[in-house]
């Protein structure tokens, strides 16, 4: 897993190098990714057993230098918060830690930056994560943590096909992938097409809104038979504009990315 990592990095500081608008928030991204790297490879020291309430200890050890290195070069508010977090006493960390695992809530930064590496650490042991909901039974959350899904990918022969086929769904919580219907809303399950919605500008060729008028949520899609080097999860975030063209439309996402967006 070290390759996916370094290609997300990789990707994320070209796409930092270049003057879109959404160049500083890729540096920031491209940082976090560092710091997510050096925590899933901490955790290859220790045996999973996917029970975060037993996993905490060495979850809390690692998790303390990326919080460090978001209080020292996050922007003001996250580096604020971070420094609050690593103030705090153990007690707050793990209630932290715990209540994002049960809720998987997209507004708590620093609890899903940490667990992200954790639960790919998980699927990568092939051991499966013990919660206290049936999540993982609903079609549209990761089979593997129930996760919600971050965004879409299309294959690249799906592109070609036609045929409907070659959809997944991207989990939030452990970044692994998923198959699902390709013409189905992923938040409600609609499948009447005249109320799916799709949206793309000409400065993102390769990724789109995909939008449901029913429950008027969204997530998006990264193309791979449009650009085959994209790396969805960096690419997603570099495509930000498209979030702020979907909420100026009265469109709420699925799932906030790790950014906030």
């Amino acid at each position: 897993m070290a390759e996916w990592w370094d290609r997300a990095i990789r990707r994320a500081d070209e796409m930092a190098a270049g003057d879109g608008s959404a160049a500083s928030l890729l540096a920031f991204y491209a940082r976090l990714l560092r710091s997510q790297k050096r925590l899933y490879e901490s955790f290859q020291r220790g045996t999973p057993s996917g029970s975060i309430e037993r996993d905490l200890p060495l979850l809390k050890k690692s998790a303390s230098a990326l919080l460090r290195d978001v209080a020292d070069h996050g922007p003001d508010q996250l580096a604020a918060q971070a420094r609050r977090v690593l103030d705090d006493d153990a007690g707050s960390t793990d209630n932290l830690l715990l209540s994002y695992w049960e809720t998987r809530s997209d507004r708590e930064f620093f609890a899903k930056a940490i667990v992200q590496p954790y639960a790919l650490w998980l699927a990568d042991s092939a051991v499966v994560p013990r919660r206290h909901d049936d999540a993982q039974t609903a079609e549209n959350r990761c089979p593997r943590c129930g996760g919600m899904p971050q965004l879409s990918i299309l294959e690249a022969y799906a592109s070609a096909s036609g045929d409907g086929s070659g959809r997944q769904l991207l989990c939030a919580t452990c970044l692994k992938p998923w198959s699902f219907r390709r013409v189905v809303c992923p938040q409600c399950g609609e499948e009447d097409e005249r109320k799916l919605g799709y949206f793309q500008s000409p400065a993102f060729g390769h990724v789109r809104i995909d939008a449901c008028e029913t429950c008027r949520r969204y997530l998006k899609t990264v193309d791979l038979g449009r650009f085959g080097l994209a790396v969805p999860l960096v690419d997603e975030v570099a495509a930000a504009p498209l979030d702020l063209w979907a909420q100026e439309h009265g469109y709420a996402k699925i799932e906030l990315n790790l950014v906030g967006l």
